[in-house]
């Protein structure tokens, strides 16, 4: 029998960065939800109709056996409508041949331009409040996020803070326009002001686009890509999830210079092969068929169910802040019950039937402990009947 070397320790161990990880408080709010047959206002998921086209291209596509995989950057079809997509909506300019990826969800996105373009030690600055996808996907390639904190109850920049920031590792800057949590929009004077430092100290600017037609207010998003000098250090990423309601699809897209996009195509395809090729036909049909009307209908639609969502928080003895884009509210929850945002949410689950996340979850350790936020895109019937809930609350 081989000996064994019971004294010494055993090399059959955890990764360095393994331990710190857990489930996120948003998955873990929509478990909860979910055992209590609740009302998942914590998830982003989602759930209004799916345009017909999306949906019929889709299915036709799998009877017509477009069930193997795609070229590693998605199908041509797809690629040429969201290069359309871009000039129209912001007069950008893209090459579908070598400027274009189709990726697995924007998640993939974002992970792909990560690895090709960042080193282990590398520091990209992040606003706060922030995805926390954003900065564990960074984390996980050990790459270092720098959060630079948004005044609240607005949101606004604060450009000493984000120069403060850089350091001679500064490598990216990661912007979420409209943002998750808070429904940030950066403006055009607060994004021509990232872009200046951006060129200032060489830095890859990498948004995330993904709520680009959830504006309300009359507000504008803006790509940063559009700005004077911005377009090759740009990474833009977007997709389908949001704007179609397929977030289970898992259909994204990248759009930048050709300089960069075949490092991000490699490794999308090292890591998920392809996106979905049926579900490509379907995203490449909406772009195709849907007509202006469609986004400004999707614009007026959650902006209803905004105004329903911070009436019955007000009711609820919360303070919300009112987002100028996206689908998510930021509310003070002071009155509830509970050390911790991660307590009051439970105890308002445990009350009401309705989930909603911790604000802690967007923040720094110690801070958004009197915040949770509370998902608007929901079929009307389920979101009137949470408001319900909440008023009574």
């Amino acid at each position: 029998m081989p000996k064994t070397l019971s004294s010494a320790p055993s090399r059959l161990i955890l990764s360095e960065i393994a331990p710190g990880t857990m489930q996120s408080e948003i998955r873990a709010m929509t478990m909860e939800c979910d055992a209590v047959g609740g009302i998942n206002l914590a998830q982003g998921v989602c759930d209004t109709p799916t345009p017909a086209p999306v949906q019929e291209a889709a299915i036709q596509a799998i009877h017509d056996g477009h069930n193997i995989y795609t070229r590693l950057d998605g199908i041509g079809r797809l690629r040429q409508a969201i290069a359309k997509k871009q000039q129209r909506d912001y007069g950008l300019v893209y090459d579908p041949e070598s400027e274009v990826l189709v990726t697995s969800g924007a998640t993939a996105g974002l992970h792909a331009a990560a690895m090709a373009l960042l080193n282990p030690g590398d520091e990209v600055l992040l606003f706060e409040p922030f995805y926390g996808y954003h900065v564990s996907t960074l984390k996980s390639l050990r790459v270092k996020p720098v959060l630079v904190a948004l005044a609240a109850p607005d949101w606004t920049l604060d450009l000493d803070a984000l120069k403060a920031a850089i350091t001679p590792r500064t490598k990216a800057l990661l912007l979420n326009t409209p943002a998750n949590p808070s429904g940030k929009i950066f403006n055009r004077a607060e994004q021509e002001a990232i872009a200046q430092v951006a060129i200032e100290h060489d830095l890859f600017v990498i948004t995330d686009e993904i709520y680009e037609y959830f504006v309300y207010d009359s507000a504008q998003h803006i790509s940063p890509a559009t700005l004077e000098g911005m377009k090759e250090r740009t990474i833009v990423i977007s997709g389908f999830s949001k704007t179609f309601s397929v977030t289970g699809w898992r259909l994204g897209y990248v759009t930048a210079s050709a300089k960069w996009m075949g490092a991000m195509s490699y490794f999308h395809d090292l890591t998920y092969v392809c996106a979905p090729s049926a579900f490509q036909h379907g995203a490449a049909a909406g772009l195709e068929q849907l007509p202006p009307s469609f986004y400004t209908q999707l614009a007026a639609d959650h902006q209803s169910k905004r105004e329903r969502m911070v009436s019955a928080l007000k009711a609820a003895g919360m303070e919300p802040s009112v987002p100028a884009g996206a689908y998510y509210v930021l509310a003070g929850v002071n009155h509830i019950p509970g050390k911790t945002a991660a307590q009051k949410a439970r105890k308002l689950l445990a009350s009401t039937g309705v989930a909603a996340v911790a604000g802690s979850a967007f923040f720094r350790h110690g801070r958004g402990e009197d915040l949770m936020r509370f998902c608007f895109a929901k079929k009307d019937d389920e979101l009137d009947e949470a408001c319900v809930r909440l008023r009574k609350f």
